[in-house]
């Protein structure tokens, strides 16, 4: 049993330095929740001033550990984007307020900008002008793309007049820095946090935590259990594509399209649920996306909090489709492209970006068609089946470092996809094949099946849920692949 100096130097060592892989499917990031939430509810609610200082200091303490040093850009961020915010709420006249607004969100950007994509743009100029290229020392803080983008939102809506109310600059540093956003998002309105954050009578009820619990318990077994477990198999076949069969990467693209969901709207969960634990309902993010009949349909299920962010302060923007027909395409079709450019620093993300910008111009214009055809069962299974593969070979694109994998992809596939390959597949890896048809039998679940269990699980007795619990974590460790797996959105 290790002595008291052994434990205090442990203690010391975890609060003193960074480490990047904390993450919420961790019994590290467990434990310290647990901490946590235990001072945040002997604080309670009613001491507000000091319960966003508490949680504050507890968000920039973990900002600390994921990101080092690096996590100062989150306050710097946050104190330069409130101040000038509020010239734009002070400014007299229109042609100043477009002016702080500029200002702003060149202030938000620029950051991002440079960590992000300077070693895309140094390397697209040297390969166009045939120079050797040594990508430079620069690492991208988690979660700064999700917290700049939720710093725009708050500007343009100020600018807009959609947000009325000044937050004092503690209360819009618990907004920048809410700890269960840094990862991934979702990401949110000040409107959404700030207006609970303010409400005196917003209390952590009994019905909030258990539902908390709820997404928690789904989001670690979508993104612990089954994502992670998974994602071995597609590194092997994304990472070399002609050393398989083609059956064997054809279940690479649907495994993976199940990877990518189940780890984003896994993580998504718990993000929600943390925050309903403390008392905060955050927007869904993710809505049943694989049960979409068109592609315009997925974008209104997937990513939610992105989709929507881009429709108002993008496409919107450059005239959305109040526009004549061709420019609507145009915009439609340049925003996914950004889209894609925003999910990373890469052509492939761009290229992705494109083909759902082709994708859904395409179904604008046949709109008028499609209205033609009746929307009997049929028909609805047709266009769920051919919009579900056309999403899954897109994200082959997504998830490839090159055309030249994606092409060998889709050419094993075609010249050597034998079915008789499925029984000895199925023996030779039975546990990820029972994940995987177990995950795509729940995919397409009725949303009143889900909330019947959710509801079932929050009016159940505490023993059982402290049980569902433990049973999670304890599957978490049995089916370990050796690492917990970085949350795939967190590199954006």
């Amino acid at each position: 049993m290790p002595d008291l100096n052994t434990i205090l130097r442990s203690l010391g060592e975890f609060i003193l330095y960074p480490d990047g892989s904390l993450q919420f499917c961790t019994l590290q990031f467990l434990a310290l929740f647990v901490v946590f939430f235990g001072g945040y509810l002997l604080i309670g609610r009613k001491r507000r001033t000091l319960m966003i200082a508490y949680v504050v200091l507890f968000n920039l303490f973990f900002a600390y550990k994921v990101n080092g040093v690096l996590m100062l850009l989150m306050p710097v961020s946050t104190v330069l984007s409130w101040m000038l915010t509020r010239s734009i709420r002070q400014a007299e006249t229109k042609r100043w307020r477009n002016i702080w607004l500029t200002v702003v969100i060149l202030a938000d950007l620029l950051p991002l900008l440079y960590f992000k994509y300077t070693n895309f743009f140094v390397q697209t100029f040297a390969t166009l002008l045939q120079n050797n290229f040594a990508p430079l020392d620069i690492m991208l803080p988690v979660g700064i793309s999700f917290f700049t983008f939720q710093a725009i939102s708050y500007s343009v809506d100020v600018y807009r007049n959609r947000f009325r109310e000044e937050p004092t600059l503690m209360e819009y540093a618990f907004y920048m820095t809410f700890f269960p956003l840094l990862f991934a998002g979702p990401i949110t309105r000040a409107g959404t946090l700030l207006t609970q954050l303010r409400d005196k009578h917003h209390l952590v009820l009994q019905r909030s935590v258990y539902a908390g619990m709820w997404l928690i318990i789904i989001g670690m077994l979508k993104k612990g259990l089954v994502a992670d477990y998974i994602s071995e198999y597609n590194n092997w076949i994304f990472g070399d594509p002609t050393a398989y069969s083609g059956f064997e990467n054809l279940v690479a693209v649907f495994s993976y399209t199940m990877q990518i969901y189940l780890d984003f709207s896994g993580y998504s969960d718990i993000s929600i649920g943390l925050a309903s634990l403390m008392g905060f309902r955050l927007v869904d993010n993710f809505r049943y996306p694989y049960q979409s009949l068109n592609v315009t349909e997925f974008w209104h299920r997937w990513h939610i909090s992105l989709s929507t962010w881009i429709r108002d302060y993008l496409y919107i923007p450059l005239g959305g489709s109040r526009v004549s027909r061709v420019r609507r395409d145009f915009n439609l079709f340049v925003t996914m492209v950004i889209a894609g450019f925003w999910h990373g620093a890469s052509w492939m993300f761009v290229v992705w970006g494109a083909v759902h910008g082709v994708a859904l111009v395409v179904h604008k214009l046949l709109h008028p068609l499609l209205d033609r055809i009746p929307n009997n069962r049929p028909v609805r299974i047709l266009s769920c089946g051919l919009t579900f593969v056309f999403v899954a070979a897109a994200w082959v694109i997504f998830r490839a470092d090159s055309l030249t994998t994606v092409a060998n992809i889709f050419g094993r596939i075609v010249a050597d996809c034998d079915w008789r390959y499925a029984l000895p597949f199925f023996e030779a890896r039975p546990t990820f094949s029972l994940l995987l048809l177990i995950s795509y039998g729940l995919l397409f679940m009725h949303d009143r099946s889900y909330r019947l269990l959710e509801r079932m699980f929050i009016e159940s007795p505490w023993l059982l849920k402290l049980i569902l619990l433990v049973c999670t974590i304890q599957l978490l460790i049995n089916f370990s692949t050796g690492s917990i797996q970085p949350f795939i959105y967190s590199q954006f």
